[in-house]
């Protein structure tokens, strides 16, 4: 008798229902599920997404400077929710809202504001590069999403085990062995899985999912025959990019990861380690308008 192949779909399913109850990852949103529902309608209604969103001053004024960034590059200026959902559309503005949620969903939020304004500057830099390498084909607005949820499995695994912050410590200090595996050797699971499962949940795309999952993943990275969809392993080279930047520009603690991930990220974005101080000094500019 021939024994069934496994359904890799509901293998992920189930990692994903056991993990959102036993970590405690923050639910989704109920206005990404009031989005995503008037998305899947026959004729969806932007004008009833907008009175749902004006509801929430603060997503509203966050989707308004987000539509006025300088990462779309529009000549006008939103002045209301629904001009920002009419210049955006409704997918780019569905990534807007979960981005701005983030940070509110976890109540102690406040304990966390140094890595939450790494993250954001690590965000803004992935955006800025995804244009700059505009041959990569990757949308500005996916680069910035992808910083910001990148390692918001860190901070789910630090309110959730005290001993993580060694843990944590002691991974960024290694030369050589992998991120991962020092967090799979002092607990049940690692940040990037956690990660990728929220994004999931919050119903970001597949290939943001993919590349939270995968973002140390070196040999991924350095072969692009390995299996890591093009779009996934961009965004990681951005966004390990933009964080070596960060460091530069700000004279930040570096960590290891560069050394060993480095020279594939370059590699796919088409930049050399010798430029790369002058694009910190580039990029330190735009760090000074990051809240």
């Amino acid at each position: 008798m021939t024994t069934p192949t496994p359904d890799p779909t509901r293998q992920v399913d189930g990692v994903l229902e056991r993990s959102l109850r036993d970590l405690d990852i923050p639910p989704r949103p109920l206005i990404l599920d009031r989005i995503r529902d008037e998305m899947h309608r026959p004729e969806p209604d932007p004008g009833r997404i907008a009175r749902l969103i004006g509801r929430d001053v603060g997503l509203a004024a966050g989707l308004i400077k987000t539509a006025n960034s300088p990462y779309f590059g529009y000549t006008l200026r939103a002045r209301s929710v629904a001009e920002a959902l009419l210049m955006l559309g409704l997918d780019t503005a569905s990534r807007a809202i979960a981005a701005l949620s983030l940070r509110r969903a976890f109540p102690d939020g406040a304990r966390y504001e140094r890595f939450w304004h790494n993250s954001a500057q690590i965000a803004a830099l992935s955006g800025w590069l995804a244009q700059r390498c505009s041959g990569l084909g990757v949308p500005a607005d996916n680069a910035y999403t992808y910083g910001l949820f990148r390692d918001c499995g860190i901070v789910i695994l630090l309110r959730r085990y005290a001993d993580y912050p060694r843990v944590l410590a002691a991974a960024n200090a290694d030369p050589e062995g992998s991120f991962t595996g020092h967090e799979r050797a002092a607990l049940p699971t690692e940040h990037a899985l956690v990660g990728s499962l929220l994004a999931q949940d919050w119903w970001l795309p597949d290939a943001l999912a993919l590349a939270i999952r995968h973002h140390h993943a070196r040999p991924l990275l350095e072969h692009p025959d390995a299996g890591l969809p093009t779009p996934s392993a961009s965004l990681v080279a951005l966004a390990q990019t933009a964080e070596r930047l960060v460091q530069l520009a700000t004279g930040g603690a570096c960590t290891a990861e560069w050394a060993k991930l480095g020279p594939a990220c370059l590699a796919r974005l088409g930049l050399a380690e010798e430029g790369m101080e002058a694009l910190a000094g580039e990029a330190a500019a735009l760090l000074g308008d990051i809240d």
